[in-house]
């Protein structure tokens, strides 16, 4: 008998990924399934994007590239960096990689020694935890709840920081909440990381077009800190370019040149053609994403009207990403045909099995009580879930 190694054992399946699977399987058996478990758009990529992809296979771009990107690329994210978030990142500090997802492990990897901590605000991307396993680290997680719109406070992170701690990694918009920090609660918890010189800020902005507030504000922008910042940030969400598979960070040199370091050992640099399709997304102005935006943020209205009208939820109003995150507490412990709904876990497969709705349980981003039910899907498909979630919700008792 095959023994796999400990490390691929003490990690779990995405939750969000396994929801999405078991849908594809309930579909494939005939059920009509409402896929509202998956972070992705459900619009296409700009055709502007799709024609320098083209135009980059007509010109034969389909050699290898350097490990962190091609030069005029690595100038353009620099360029985006401060035209957009006023952070400053000369272009060999920058490296892109095949995801933000790719981006986001093998930071971890170059950053923490076993045993170190990483802080981790909850609720978190449900990658988070994992990939701090993997790499040997200890996630040291900052408990939130609805009350507080899933944001923590400076107080908090002082409390969490001790000799062990090596990073701190957040997101904002925050998946899957869709929480924003203002302006003031990024410097406030600016300045309490200010005060620990050896901790690196892990700043995950891949939301950052999916804002419904005036503007995205980077923790990087703020002078006192920016040497300790990490920023994160690709093309899946605001461009709908999940498939495309293209992340970036920049970062302080030495990470940087580490990550490249590391990324020629798994990867080598991510696919040509994304990279020149890239170079024509980030030259764009950003302005080029504000419908997405908006019609997202519709979506979010119409969610947030529908479920408030289902008993016992508790419902925030999200100001970023696509996801809604009610507090679930209500229903659990109720029964269905005498079997008990003893968590999130086994709320959002009777959701599955009994209503035809795909969400996932928030145990999986560290907020047990919680789901995560994405409205990146049409004004009809939302409508009818919620319809959908309402009867079945309702069959319990």
């Amino acid at each position: 008998m095959f023994i796999l190694s400990k490390k691929i054992r003490q990690i779990e399946e995405s939750a969000t990924l396994a929801m999405a699977r078991k849908s594809r399987e309930l579909q494939s058996s005939g059920r009509t399934i409402i896929n509202l478990s998956l972070g992705e758009p459900d619009f296409n990529t700009p055709d502007f994007i799709k024609k320098a992809a083209k135009k980059a296979i007509d010109e034969n771009f389909s050699k290898y590239t350097p490990v962190p990107g091609y030069k005029d690329l690595l100038e353009v994210i620099s360029m985006k960096f401060k035209r957009d978030n006023n952070l400053n990142y000369k272009p060999g500090q920058i490296v892109c990689s095949t995801g933000a997802k790719q981006s986001i492990a093998q930071l971890l990897m170059v950053l923490i020694d076993k045993n170190d901590e990483v802080i981790l605000p909850a609720p978190y991307w449900v990658s988070y935890q994992q990939m701090v396993k993997l790499a040997d680290g200890v996630p040291k997680i900052i408990k939130t709840d609805i009350n507080t719109n899933f944001k923590i406070t400076p107080q908090q992170l002082e409390k969490s920081i001790n000799s062990k701690t090596k990073a701190f990694l957040f997101s904002s918009p925050c998946n899957p909440s869709g929480s924003v920090y203002s302006q003031k609660e990024i410097h406030d918890i600016a300045m309490v990381l200010n005060k620990h010189k050896n901790i690196i800020i892990i700043s995950d902005e891949i939301y950052e077009h999916i804002n419904f507030q005036k503007q995205h504000f980077s923790i990087g922008a703020i002078k006192a800190v920016q040497d300790q910042v990490v920023t994160i940030n690709g093309l899946s969400k605001g461009f709908a370019m999940t498939g495309w598979r293209f992340g970036y960070l920049g970062a302080p040199q030495i990470i940087a040149n580490a990550c490249i370091k590391m990324q020629g050992q798994i990867t080598s640099a991510t696919c040509s053609i994304a990279q020149r399709a890239a170079i024509a997304a980030l030259s764009e102005d950003p302005s080029c994403t504000k419908q997405m935006c908006q019609i997202f943020k519709k979506r979010r209205d119409i969610i947030i009207a529908l479920l408030s009208q289902i008993k016992g939820l508790k419902i925030n109003k999200p100001e970023g990403a696509f996801y809604i995150f009610p507090d679930m507490s209500y229903y659990l412990e109720k029964k269905y045909q005498n079997k008990i709904i003893k968590n999130t876990n086994d709320l959002a497969m009777y959701l599955l099995t009994q209503a035809g709705v795909a969400t996932v349980s928030g145990a999986a981003f560290g907020t047990e009580d919680c789901l995560r039910i994405s409205y990146a899907a049409s004004e009809d498909k939302i409508k009818k879930a919620c319809e959908l979630i309402k009867k079945a919700l309702e069959e319990l008792n």
